[in-house]
Order: structure tokens, then sequence, then C-alpha cells
């Protein structure tokens, strides 16, 4: 990976908080000229540190505000049941973030759902019929305290 240098951290911060602006306006607030700047995002994208630029949504308004973080434990692990389970919840639209922990569980879901009742429906009839699990367990969001998608760089 190339060295990034304060610019290119100065515009990854920017574009954090509000990727919707222009290049001109970017260009701006870093204080260069948009060819530059324009050059220095591809790069960016190129290169990976950009992975995609995507609008937050508000779960409430769509009614998928009950956020469950679900912790699943296989019955046994190998590369075979990793790759088949990690496919499956790629293809669950209601899990919107998966990850591999390590502890007595071995993966954390992040799941938006309308409500308990909902919910349950999902955990007998979608993640109940996941081959090779074994056990889950269900922590339920009461409030936000914090939620910031960026990195502190």
């Amino acid at each position: 990976m190339d060295k990034l240098d304060k610019t290119d951290l100065d515009i990854l911060r920017i574009l954090q908080d509000n990727a919707r602006l222009t290049v001109k306006e970017l260009a701006a607030r870093v204080h260069l000229s948009t060819t530059p700047v324009f050059e220095r995002m591809k790069r960016l994208e190129n290169n990976g540190y950009i992975k995609r630029y995507v609008a937050v949504l508000d779960a409430e308004k769509l009614n998928r505000g009950f956020v469950v973080f679900c912790s699943v434990k296989m019955r046994r692990l190998s590369r075979e049941i990793a790759t088949d389970f990690a496919a499956v919840v790629r293809d669950i639209p209601e899990v919107t973030e998966c990850y591999n922990i390590s502890g007595h569980f071995d993966y954390l879901l992040k799941i938006h759902a309308p409500d308990m009742k909902c919910y349950q429906q999902f955990v007998l009839n979608v993640l109940g019929t996941i081959e090779n699990l074994d056990s889950l367990e269900s922590t339920f969001v009461m409030d936000e305290l914090k939620l910031n998608y960026g990195i502190s760089l």
C-alpha cells in the first residue's frame, strides 16, 4: 500500500462525514484544485482505502428499528462449514453485519427487524434452518448511544 499524506487523510476524513460533496467542494476544503483531488480520490478508491459510498438510512422510519445482536455457535467448525455459513448469511437481508469472533461464540450478527414477533419468526424460519448451527443468544438493543460509521484517522 502507498503512504498516505496529510491531504489524503483529510480527504478521507471529509468524505466519511459527507460523501456527497462534489469534487469542487472537496477541493476547496483541502485547498487544492479539482484535478489533483479527483486523482487522489480515484487512487484511494483503486487502492481500496475507499470501499464504497453509501447512504445511511433511518431504521426506525423504515420499520426496521428493532435491533438485535445475535451470537451464534456452530456445532463444529471447519473451512467448508465456515464458507457455507458465510454464503448463507450474505444472502439474508435482515443481517446487516456479521463478524467471525473468538470466545464462546463463533459469529456475531447484527439484525434489523420490525419487532420482537418478526424477530422470533426470523429465528425459527431463517436462522433455525442453517445447517450446523448449534445455539444462539440474542441481545436486544434498548437504546443507541453512539453510532459512528467512520474510522478515527
